[in-house]
């Protein structure tokens, strides 16, 4: 006898197993990004344009006046989790973090929604939106707009607007020979997540996940108000090689890391140890590995950890060392107990690159 089907009844699917990549591991591998950049037209710039495309940096920036900067960025990526208000939560987080990467204030933001209508009931829908409204509540910004698709995968993000003083600009091509490099976060996001995908991440590790992308990058305008502080970036979705090589490529220097010294998050290596990586960390590897030189006895799984995908990721902040110690007393009084010293910045020898230690 044929029975009708209630659809009321039929559980959802995970939001993890409708997006073919997660978090900041669906960015487009590096090698195929620079070749699709290639061709592109570059049109004359305004002088007003003070950061563009040029050094891949976190956000454009355009000179209002004497006093204020605008910083315009966007991001939005697949889910990451499955719980929807904490996919809005990362989403959103990771968005506004390209603001204070930039050493500025966010004042509001749009969305950028496209769900799979027919798949995913309007109620987990509006639950990921409402998890990015609480964030932009925390970061005292308003949502003021934006725009929906129907689209085959889940896709949640913002277009992030901040202000910032010209004067307090902080690139991610600024730094100088000498510098320290600090980093403000843990890694080990995509390694969490690979395991989150296979159902073998637990309650613990879940939960350090989620405090460590949900955490805002507030630091960042008053890193930027530093004299000692001469660069800023944040690590997502290239890993940290990825984002310390573009540092080093801006600067036209050498950026070593102590690999002995990067903070982990509790229990990845082990994860990783036990197969857990993202496709994305080979695929950053590949594209950008030519110019990373490793130490003897480096292992795959260092390696996958270097290049893991941090989806709102920490600042990485290269100062004088006379400032690195205000530098991590930011970071402390923002509740950012993990930001440690992991590296120096040195003369390029015959070009820019990287040297993990």
């Amino acid at each position: 006898m044929n029975a009708k089907l209630n659809l009321s009844t039929v559980a959802e699917p995970r939001l993890t197993s409708l997006s073919h990549g997660g978090g900041c591991g669906c960015k487009i591998a590096p090698g195929v990004l620079a070749e699709i950049l290639k061709g592109t037209a570059r049109m004359p710039l305004p002088p007003e344009l003070m950061v563009g495309i040029e050094t891949a940096d976190d956000a454009a920036v355009y000179r209002l006046n004497d006093e204020q900067a605008l910083i315009a960025t966007t991001d939005f990526f697949m889910p990451i989790v499955d719980d929807p208000y904490d996919f809005g939560r990362i989403a959103a987080t990771n968005a506004i973090s390209d603001v204070y990467a930039m050493g500025g204030k966010p004042i509001m933001a749009l969305a950028l929604v496209g769900m799979p209508i027919g798949v995913l009931s309007t109620g987990t829908i509006g639950r990921i939106l409402e998890g990015g409204e609480s964030v932009c509540r925390e970061a005292g910004i308003p949502i003021a707009g934006g725009h929906t698709i129907d689209s085959v995968e889940p896709i949640y993000g913002l277009v992030a607007l901040g202000l910032v003083h010209p004067g307090r600009v902080k690139r991610n091509a600024d730094a100088r020979p000498g510098d320290v490099l600090i980093l403000g976060k843990p890694l080990g996001v995509g390694v969490l997540s690979a395991a989150l995908k296979k159902e073998l991440l637990d309650s613990d590790g879940y939960r350090r996940m989620i405090e460590t992308t949900t955490r805002l990058n507030t630091p960042g305008p008053e890193l930027a108000a530093l004299e000692g502080v001469h660069a800023l970036t944040d690590v997502t979705g290239f890993g940290l090689a990825g984002h310390a090589l573009e540092l080093a490529r801006g600067a036209g220097l050498e950026v070593r890391i102590e690999w002995r010294a990067v903070p982990l998050l509790s229990g990845v290596a082990e994860l990783a140890a036990a197969g857990h990586v993202t496709g994305a960390s080979g695929r950053n590897w590949a594209g950008y590995g030519s110019s990373v030189e490793l130490p003897a006895g480096f292992d795959d799984i260092a390696r996958s950890l270097l290049t893991d995908p941090q989806t709102s990721g920490g600042l990485l902040v290269s100062c004088a060392p006379a400032a690195a110690g205000e530098v991590l007393g930011v970071f402390r009084r923002h509740g950012f107990a993990d930001a440690a010293v992991i590296g120096e910045i040195g003369p390029s020898g015959t070009r820019p690159g990287l040297t993990v230690r």
